[in-house]
């Protein structure tokens, strides 16, 4: 319940997952009904699966190939910043000729649910890089690895599930607040998508400057 309660909000933070309905909403609203609630399944499953391989593997990964959590942060700030401003300079989402879903032709749900909606448009790589960090701090006693293992699934399966219900019914509360309230919402994530990406590069590049700092100082 400790972790649950220090890793929910930072999640939730970055997930975002009431701006992104609006986002899914925006990019799959010329599909049925149905194929949109397939997605939204497929969505959480994705992003259930991400963010559980990024909290146990993630750290073994980026050690194999010798990438810092530094160098991590600042590829995937660079990548969200860019999602949030294409986002922010595109026309209607029902005109974007850029949509993934709406070039997606026959593949399957899981496939169109993959790229871009799970990711990095839901668990990108800054919440991939939070993930991970998270990770890092796991106990090695069995004890406490097995509360470890426990906050980490109830908190994974928590945000996928409000990330479902969310997706699942964004129609509805597109239809609730009525078209401008969802073009303003849907404007006002992709900023809040920018600045999120602004602030993981920043934190990488925060981070790379201290430790340059610190070997300057030793070599000094």
């Amino acid at each position: 319940m400790e972790f649950f309660l220090l890793a929910f909000p930072a999640l939730l933070s970055i997930i975002n997952p009431l701006g992104g309905a609006f986002i899914f909403l925006g990019a799959t609203e010329a599909l049925p009904e149905e194929r949109r609630a397939n997605l939204a399944r497929w969505v959480a499953i994705h992003g259930f699966v991400l963010l559980n391989v990024s909290i146990y593997v993630g750290a073994y990964v980026l050690e194999f190939f010798g990438i810092s959590m530094p160098v991590l942060r600042v590829a995937g700030g660079v990548v969200v910043t860019m999602t949030g401003w294409g986002l922010l300079q595109a026309g209607e989402a029902s005109n974007d000729p850029d949509a993934a879903v709406h070039m997606a032709g026959d593949r399957s749900p899981s496939q169109m649910a993959f790229y871009p909606l799970t990711m990095p448009l839901t668990t990108g790589p800054g919440t991939i890089a939070v993930a991970i960090s998270m990770g890092t701090n796991r106990p090695r006693e069995f004890g406490r690895l097995l509360e470890f293992v426990a906050g980490t699934i109830m908190t994974t399966v928590a945000m996928c599930a409000l990330i479902y219900a969310l997706y699942r019914y964004a129609d509805r509360v597109g239809r609730l607040i009525g078209p401008t309230g969802t073009t303003i919402v849907l404007r006002l994530s992709a900023f809040l998508l920018f600045c999120i990406g602004i602030q993981v590069l920043w934190n990488g590049v925060h981070e790379l400057l201290e430790l340059l700092l610190e070997e300057v100082k030793a070599n000094g």
